[in-house]
This record gives structure tokens, sequence and C-alpha cells, in this order.
């Protein structure tokens, strides 16, 4: 409850990918060394033909006056105690002493005017991202479960730039921007931070949350918001599973029942569990994907298609390869099929949403 009560108050915000820039302190002692070498120059150049110039005290500049000198020019406050009278010194401060000045005054200010430049930036970028973002897939977790399924993704041609991580965690949300994805910071199961993901524009959602309850809300709330997008859900224990689907999964996957299945295949037959760990690992070895049905194909029987098909999806029914009712193939039809891994994307990793029943 603690734990819930902690995430309802962290401040939701998207973070866009940016370049890694150095930390504040690195920041100030860098703008400090430049204007010590600015100061330093404006003291030489004044050390330099200080006889060009006039003391009231005592008619001479010598070293430190050089320096006070300096000091009370760059900071503009000229008291006017020395002050240049030949025409050479009044060149040179045309020339290099007025320049350094306002490079100084850039030094100090400049910090600030960074953050007004950076914020203008940002919101600039956050509003093209805005306008831009269209049938994205939002992962709402970050941690085992959600780096594998991205990886899956951007192995079949996924961009990373149609990605939004969703978690309630900055520092998960940091990571996810340095590793290029944009993130927003927030609880999912809030309805204005899934706004902020742009939900209602999303094509595809994948639930992977720590708890099986939040997956729960977050599938009910992304659902309400967004009634025609895919919605995949992972849970913990099975019995969990049904109600994720009433609350508007299309697919729900229970991490532990699956792991636990693979394990037992991999004793059964370690060959056969070799084989469909490759399955499921996108981009490597054998592929399982989702294609459409070519003109060529329509009619045909499903064992005379080229690739080997394990299922057909007809409309809203799963038809296994050796259902009489998968034969002949429909130009409507979509395959499920094993095909070898290669760098191209397959025509399936943004299929068409079906409608829902």
């Amino acid at each position: 409850m603690a734990r819930r009560a902690e995430e309802h108050v962290v401040p939701t915000r998207v973070m866009l990918p940016r370049r890694v820039v150095d930390g504040p302190a690195r920041q100030v002692a860098k703008r400090l060394m430049m204007a010590l070498m600015v100061l330093a120059a404006t003291v030489f150049i004044v050390w330099i033909d200080r006889g060009g110039y006039h003391d009231a005290a005592d008619g001479s500049v010598d070293l430190l006056d050089a320096v006070y000198y300096a000091t009370v020019t760059l900071s503009t406050t000229g008291y006017g105690d020395i002050t240049p009278y030949s025409d050479g010194a009044r060149l040179i401060n045309v020339v290099f002493v007025t320049p350094l000045r306002v490079l100084f005054l850039i030094i100090l200010v400049g910090t600030t005017l960074e953050v007004l430049t950076e914020r203008t930036r940002e919101d600039f970028r956050l509003k093209r991202w805005r306008t831009h973002l269209r049938d994205h897939t939002i992962v709402v977790g970050f941690g085992t479960k959600g780096r594998s399924a991205i990886q899956t993704l951007c192995a079949t041609g996924l961009r990373k730039d149609q990605i939004v991580i969703v978690d309630p965690a900055s520092k998960v949300i940091e990571i996810a921007n340095a590793e290029g994805f944009t993130g927003v910071l927030g609880d999912a199961t809030r309805s204005d931070v899934l706004l902020r993901a742009e939900v209602q524009k999303a094509r595809q959602i994948i639930i992977a949350t720590q708890r099986d309850d939040t997956a729960v809300l977050v599938a009910l709330t992304a659902r309400q918001l967004n009634r025609g997008a895919k919605i995949v859900a992972a849970v913990r224990e099975e019995e969990n599973a049904p109600l994720l689907r009433q609350s508007g999964a299309d697919a729900v996957i229970t991490s532990a029942s699956a792991a636990g299945r693979l394990l037992g295949l991999s004793v059964l037959s370690p060959s056969a569990g070799t084989v469909m760990e490759d399955l499921i690992q996108q981009g490597s070895g054998l592929d399982l994907v989702e294609r459409p049905v070519i003109k060529a194909e329509v009619g045909k029987n499903v064992r005379e298609t080229d690739d080997l098909v394990v299922s057909v999806l007809r409309g809203h029914r799963l038809l296994g390869y050796d259902d009489p009712a998968a034969s002949p193939l429909q130009l409507t039809d979509r395959l499920i099929t094993i095909v070898r891994a290669t760098n191209e994307a397959p025509p399936s990793h943004t299929p068409p949403t079906a409608p829902r029943p």
C-alpha cells in the first residue's frame, strides 16, 4: 500500500531521448574557467599597454591596477579612476577589450540562456513528437519482461521512435531515454498518464508490470481510452489471466507457467526445448511470424504454400494446419508460419488491427 501511494504522487511528464551532457557541476566549472581566461586575457592586454593608461591616484599603472581595471571593465562597473588616455590604448579597448567584455557577460548569463533555450527546444520537440506520433507501441513496465518484448519488436523491424515506455520510476525512464526510447514518467493505471503517451493513437499496448492487479487496472484504463488497440499483457498467476481478458486484453501470457512448460519440455526433450526457445527469440534461427495470404496462395491447400504453416487466422477463428476448414486458403486469411530468420523485417510486424467482437 505504501508503494502504491508513493507511485501516485510521482509527477507525470514525457521524457524524450536526448544526448548525454555534462553534469551541472562540470558545466559551472567550465564556465568559471572560461571567465577566468577572459579576465586573464584582459589583464595581459592592459599590462602590455600600461603606459597608455592613467591612474588618478598615483599616475602609473602596475599589475594590481591592471587586474583592478580589467575586473571593473569586464563587469561594466567603470569607476573612471583608471582610464586609457593614449590613442593606442583607446584603440586596443575598442578592438580587444570591448569584445572581451561582451564575451564575459555572455558567459555570466550563459546558464540562464542555456536553460531558456533548452526549455524552448524541449517544448518544440515534445510538440513535434505529439504531432507525428501515430500507430506506435506503448510498453508499460521496463523490467525484464518489458525489455524482452521490446527486443523482439525491434528485431522485427519496429523503430525505437515508435516505442513509448511508461514507468513510475524516474531512474527506469532515464535508462530508457539513454537507450533511445521516449519515456512517460507516471502510474499507467491513471488515464492522464496514458494520454500523455498518446494511448488513443497507439496500435498496440504491452503490459509488463510487476503486479497482476496493476496489470488489470492498466488494461481496463487502456481499453477505455482506445477500443481498437491490440493489448497484450503478462501475469504471474494463471488464475488472473481470465480477469485480464475480461478487462480488455486480447492476449494474456502467464510468465511463470510459460517458463515452467518450457522447462518441462526441455527435460523431456532438450532439443525440442531448444527449438521452442529459438522460435520465440526473433532474429536468429527460426522465427514464428504472422503474414497475409498472397494472391498466388488463394485457393490452395495449407500444405501447398512455400512456408511451413502452423495455423490459419480466419476472422476471429484460429485454425490448425490440419483442420479441414483451413483449406482452401482465402485472400483475407492470415498465416502463422515458421520461417528462417533474415535481416529483413517480416511484413507482419505491424498487422492491421482486427475489429473486436
